[in-house]
């Protein structure tokens, strides 16, 4: 049994806990108590946290009646602090890969990733689609078979740009971009077209950069207003000098939760990036705009920042997907350092093909700032359209799973049956322990990290630059100590046991990616953000342990809740086994696609819309685009 001592739980030892399905182990729901706010009871509420001494004994009221005290600041544990996710090497004897030579450049690992498709052509044959989003290699045929060019793919983003800029959408796509840019890489791509020369099956493929990643000729904002005039950009990023030596057209920095630090995707300075199925509601945070542009249509591939969640929660609530890879495969050079050791460089797309070629190209072997080198073995996996690999285990907790909307259960219920009915895997029942406990740690860790990552600026910081959930953020971040971090580290190395345990008996740990659909924008919010730590909580949930363990996990669209808003299906994965998650991912992706829907906002900038069927929506006929929400 868990004993208590002085508020802090007294964590058994590891040997001691349970993983059957019918272990007494408790399963703590989100302890969540804290009210939403926005608009004028924001501002109220961070006046009073700024306010020293009283702000200090609010902070501390909340963080006991969250469980912060009990469960990691004064717990008592005697694992020693693991600082990052690193773990040692394991052959993991993966199905149907092909091992990649550490020495590759980018252009090279693309050119094996596509060895690794089945053929195009197999692949429009053997499926039927109501709606079905342009990929890289449909841009890449259009422009090689002369159908199209970039330069004119190009021109029609640039227009689309303008258009949901403006009134009634008011999508928010960007913080940034640069017309003037755009159509010089574009032109030159078409030059290399048109000499039968082209880099790489990227050459040419429109893809947006999530703003709190260097790419020039763009400031890196964050978010904010103001750090990009004490942090200039300098030069690309890593992941992103991969992807222009492999000839794509940098379109830009999406839109972003200010810092980060939230989950709607709304930001007070820059807009509310809008969800595609419906306007009226949150895209999910804090890779909002890359979420966005994939799930309309701009681009087929975007980058984000997962630093819990912040990739495969937008991609689930948007319907498209969502793929973090494991700790150190890509390299952090040039991202804003803002969660350094549970922040990874991530990828949203149309399909799994497509998050597949990008990440072979951004994580090409590269000097890295991360404490762990890259893996020196990687593997790509062989996927294809029948007999995916066999004798898959999904572990799956069932308070856990069950720990969502109704709707949310029911469908990924349904996809887990049809996982079972066309390729015999398994669903490994278990139970997994002390989840609020690590959801709490990591909040404390990435609070911390994001604290030191800015304080070096803190005397060039005016709050009223900040919006206010941010500033809310920010005044909580500050309060963790030095003990808390530190017992934090303790809760991370617990874990990366308790999931090594977990795993002898599984391949992947599967949940829904999220605990709700996206929810409603108020005018409120769009105007000074919000503080919404309920809907948060339940939107990070299943996400967490990926970033605070540094485990690859993905999310695969699988279906639709009561008002046409996407579901999302996770599978975390073993260290360094990014190659079965893709496997895994393709074999749920080709049982769903074929009823995914259109979105309400949706452009077709290879021209071929009249292929793909109209919207589909159970009881509703085709909706119209309709104006901002006026919720207050």
């Amino acid at each position: 049994m868990v004993l208590f001592k002085d508020d802090g739980m007294v964590y058994k030892p590891l040997e001691e806990l349970d993983f059957s399905p019918s272990s007494n182990e408790t399963y703590i729901k989100s302890h969540v108590k804290a009210p939403r706010m926005a608009g004028i009871t924001i501002k109220i509420f961070t006046w009073l946290l700024e306010i020293m001494g009283f702000g200090s004994s609010v902070l501390y009221i909340l963080k006991r009646d969250n469980l912060i005290h009990k469960l990691v600041s004064f717990a008592k544990l005697k694992e020693p602090p693991a600082f990052v996710p690193s773990y040692p090497w394991e052959d993991l004897n993966e199905q149907e890969v092909k091992s990649i030579r550490p020495d590759l450049s980018p252009l090279q690992q693309v050119e094996e990733a596509i060895d690794c498709f089945p053929s195009w052509e197999r692949a429009i044959l053997n499926s039927e689609y109501s709606f079905r989003r342009w990929t890289i290699q449909d841009y890449s045929r259009s422009y090689t078979s002369g159908e199209t060019t970039p330069l004119t793919v190009a021109k029609r983003l640039l227009a689309v740009i303008q258009e949901s800029s403006m009134p009634p959408l008011r999508m928010a796509f960007f913080i940034n971009y640069n017309a003037e840019d755009i159509l010089k890489q574009a032109t030159e791509s078409t030059l290399r077209y048109q000499n039968g020369k082209p880099l790489s099956i990227l050459d040419g493929i429109p893809i947006a950069v999530k703003d709190e990643i260097d790419c020039l000729p763009y400031p890196t904002t964050g978010g904010t207003k103001w750090l990009h005039k004490i942090r200039p950009c300098i030069e690309d990023a890593c992941c992103v000098k991969h992807l222009r030596s492999c000839g794509a057209i940098l379109i830009g920095k999406s839109n972003m939760h200010e810092l980060g630090v939230g989950t709607s995707g709304i930001n007070p300075h820059y807009g509310a990036a809008r969800n595609p199925y419906d306007i009226n509601k949150i895209s999910g945070g804090s890779s909002s705009g890359s979420a966005t542009l994939v799930s309309a249509g701009l681009c087929p591939v975007a980058l984000g920042v997962d630093g819990g969640g912040s990739v495969r929660m937008p991609a689930a609530l948007c319907g498209v997907v969502g793929f973090k890879p494991g700790f150190g495969r890509v390299s952090h050079s040039g991202v804003l350092p803002l969660n350094y050791t549970v922040g990874m460089v991530g990828v949203l797309a149309a399909t799994v093909e497509d998050a597949f070629i990008v990440y072979a190209a951004i994580s090409s072997n590269s000097p890295s700032d991360h404490p762990v080198s890259l893996q020196p073995k990687v593997d790509f996996p062989l996927l294809k359209f029948t007999n995916s690999i066999s004798n898959i285990k999904m572990a799956k907790y069932g308070e856990w799973f069950d720990d969502c909307k109704d709707e949310i259960k029911n469908c990924c219920y349904d996809a887990l049956d049809l996982l079972s009915k066309t390729y015999g895997w398994r669903t490994v029942e278990t139970t997994i322990p002390e989840i609020e406990a690590m959801r709490l740690a990591h909040y404390i860790t990435i609070g911390c990290e994001c604290n030191a990552s800015l304080n070096s600026h803190s005397e060039k910081i005016k709050r009223s630059e900040l919006g206010w959930d941010a500033r809310v953020a920010l005044t909580v971040y500050a309060s963790f100590s030095s003990g808390e971090y530190l017992n934090a580290q303790r809760v991370r190395n617990r874990h990366m046991q308790i999931y090594a345990k977990i795993f002898k008996s599984a391949d992947v740990i599967v949940t829904p990616t999220t605990g709700v659909t996206a929810y409603p924008i108020t005018k409120t919010a769009v105007k000074y953000g919000e503080f919404d730590y309920h809907n948060g909580a339940a939107l990070v949930r299943y996400q967490i342990l990926g970033n605070f363990l540094g485990l690859p996990a993905v999310t695969v669209p699988v279906g639709y809740d009561k008002f046409g808003m996407p579901i999302g299906l996770q599978f975390i994965g073993k260290p360094r086994s990014e190659a079965t998650l893709i496997h895994i991912a393709f074999a749920m992706q080709s049982l769903c696609i074929s009823s995914y829907r259109k979105p309400q906002v949706f452009y077709d900038l290879l021209g071929k819309d009249a292929l793909r069927g109209p919207t589909v929506m159970e009881g509703h006929q085709n909706m119209l685009m309709m104006p901002p929400s006026t919720t207050h």
